[in-house]
């Protein structure tokens, strides 16, 4: 009985440490390594939402404040009022690498997330939101004294 319940458990341990490391492996097949190496923010948009149209909307409100001392820390919120939200994405114009980050949302979740990141300079800050299959964006200028990247 002793046995059975080692090899039992030995068996059940090798599977959680294969899938263990087989999820983190295919999170990164999903990287949209352009996108999110792009220095500039056009291309990146681009790479990350290719053939799409994104419409301004006034139901996306960006909260930061307008002028932050240090750049490597900026806390922001993204909210929106629009139905059905997909995704929540952050660019940051005059960054090194401008996507900052994609939030995927699931059906029913509330348009809102908070954050940290990184800004170099005074900048746009843009929200992309993904409603109901269609892109929306938003933008807000931040000034920073003190630069956070590099």
């Amino acid at each position: 009985m002793l046995r059975r319940d080692t090899l039992r458990y030995l068996a059940t341990g090798s599977m959680t440490l294969i899938f263990g490391i087989l999820k983190p492996i295919s999170v990164l097949a999903k990287w949209n390594k352009a996108a999110f190496s792009s220095v500039d923010l056009d291309e990146a948009i681009a790479a990350y939402f290719p053939d799409q149209v994104i419409k301004k909307s006034e139901q996306i409100n960006i909260g930061v404040h307008s002028v932050v001392e240090n750049g490597a820390v900026v806390p922001v919120k993204v909210k929106t009022d629009l139905p059905k939200i997909e995704s929540i994405t952050i660019f940051v114009e005059k960054n090194p690498n401008p996507l900052i980050a994609s939030f995927n949302l699931s059906n029913g979740c509330v348009g809102f997330i908070s954050t940290r990141i990184k800004m170099q300079n005074s900048s746009d800050i843009i929200a992309v939101v993904k409603s109901d299959g269609l892109l929306f964006n938003s933008r807000k200028f931040v000034e920073v004294h003190e630069g956070g990247c590099g």
